[in-house]
């Protein structure tokens, strides 16, 4: 007997629920084509989901002169947190270039949407993302889109390269002491006297600290309303527009995707433009404190007068760690008078200062370093200038151990003992100990 089969269809969920639609546009920052302009999509949208007769308005999401490479878009984030909130089943928006230009954001939160049960539907491509073949279409076409992007950036980054090359800059950047007028950088008066000054005050020998307090405490600002710091001074100092040129390229970016941006440090060719301006510093004063600020960089901390330093100060390091000594101050009780000075300086391995911190290697009394030094240097006395001169690193190891690294390539060592303990602990000092307990005890025993 044959058999007999008859299909049975499934019976489709008729879903008479209205639909909240929302709409998502994008104009980008790499073209202003009439097609894509902002209020024709706004427009558009807002007025396809009100004639329909299932869809309830749930808002147009409009971002403005922001690439889809990104997505740090207000709007798109804001539509996205309606979503979250449940309160839009549904996303239009023109086409899938529109919605991201990167593949992995877009499959990122394509899925997530996914995950809430909300369809995005692209109109240029025909696809719905709640469909069986969505994703994967949507995953082949987002990868063109992304090398779309590329290609734009390329075409635009050769444009702005083409216009560097003719000297104009890309973009009206904002600088202390100038303002743009007419395509031309035009000097603020008030302004230039804070550069002015900032330089002067490097010339006179002040550090960027001293520049930098000295600012703070008479209220000037830099342009953004900001406290000046040493990476604002460090900025204005180096700065070649004050001189009235030009270097363009300074920065570019390494992937169009990300957007992230990188100094050129010669990966690219830079454009200098001269006498575009009117200067604020003179290109002798400018040199003379490019080569001041390098003389400072390699003196290292002595170089700066601010700080609490000596000619030791980044010299002495810890063959332990390799860090730095740093010096401090302790009361002296010795009874040798050459070394009765009231306080006795020591140097001692920089990681002891940190929480936690300890090092095996042994501090040691300034006095000593520098009798060391006119040894090792053959003088009868510690002389500072010969020192600096003649010395380029002081090295302490183990327990007590050092080793004097001279800049001709020549070392000498030395190993000593410390006689503090003995040095402090006289008769005189026993005695005063033993008054000390004496009046303590009796004082514990008069409040019993």
């Amino acid at each position: 007997m044959a058999k007999t089969v008859r299909r049975i269809e499934a019976k489709s969920a008729v879903d008479t629920a209205r639909k909240r639609v929302a709409a998502y546009a994008r104009v980008s920052m790499e073209t202003d084509r009439l097609e894509h302009s902002l209020s024709r999509q706004i427009s558009y949208y807002s007025d396809l989901i009100q004639r329909h007769p299932g869809w309830e308005y749930a808002g147009v999401f409009a971002d403005n002169g922001i690439s889809g490479t990104s997505t740090n878009r207000p709007e798109f984030q804001r539509m996205i947190a309606e979503c979250e909130a449940g309160h839009i089943d549904i996303i239009l928006t023109k086409s899938f270039s529109r919605f991201a230009r990167n593949t992995l954001d877009m499959l990122v939160t394509i899925r997530r949407l996914k995950e809430l049960g909300i369809s995005v539907r692209f109109e240029k491509e025909g696809i719905d993302t709640l469909t069986e073949s969505g994703e994967l279409l949507l995953t082949l076409l987002a990868s063109f889109a992304q090398e779309e992007s590329r290609s734009i950036s390329d075409n635009v980054k050769w444009g702005v390269r083409k216009r560097m090359e003719q000297g104009i800059p890309n973009g009206r950047f904002r600088i202390l002491g100038y303002r743009w007028q007419d395509g031309r950088l035009v000097v603020v008066p008030q302004e230039a006297a804070i550069v002015r000054r900032i330089f002067q005050d490097f010339l006179d020998g002040k550090s960027r600290l001293e520049t930098e307090r000295a600012l703070d405490a008479e209220g000037i600002r830099t342009i953004n309303g900001c406290r000046f710091q040493d990476s604002s001074l460090k900025c204005i100092l180096t700065n070649i527009t004050y001189t009235g040129n030009l270097i363009l390229q300074k920065e570019y970016i390494t992937d169009p995707i990300d957007g992230k941006r990188k100094k050129n440090h010669g990966e690219l060719p830079q454009f200098f433009v001269a006498d575009t301006h009117e200067a604020i510093i003179d290109w002798g004063t400018f040199d003379f404190v490019q080569q001041e600020m390098a003389r400072r960089r390699a003196l290292g901390a002595r170089a700066n007068k601010s700080l609490n330093i000596s000619c030791f100060t980044g010299v002495i390091k810890c063959a332990c760690h390799g860090c730095s000594f740093v010096h401090s101050a302790r009361r002296n009780r010795a009874k040798d008078p050459a070394y009765h000075t009231g306080t006795v300086v020591y140097w001692n391995c920089g990681v002891t200062k940190k929480k936690g911190g300890h090092c095996a290697t042994k501090a040691i009394p300034e006095q000593k370093l520098k009798a060391f030094c006119a040894d090792a240097m053959g003088l009868p006395a510690f002389d500072e200038t010969v020192f600096t001169e003649r010395i380029e690193r002081i090295t302490i190891s183990g327990q007590r151990h050092v080793e004097i690294a001279f800049r001709d390539g020549t070392t000498k060592e030395f190993d000593w003992e410390s006689t503090g303990h003995q040095e402090c602990w006289t008769p005189e000092a026993r005695e005063r100990k033993r008054q000390m307990m004496i009046e303590r005890w009796a004082k514990q025993k008069c409040q019993r």
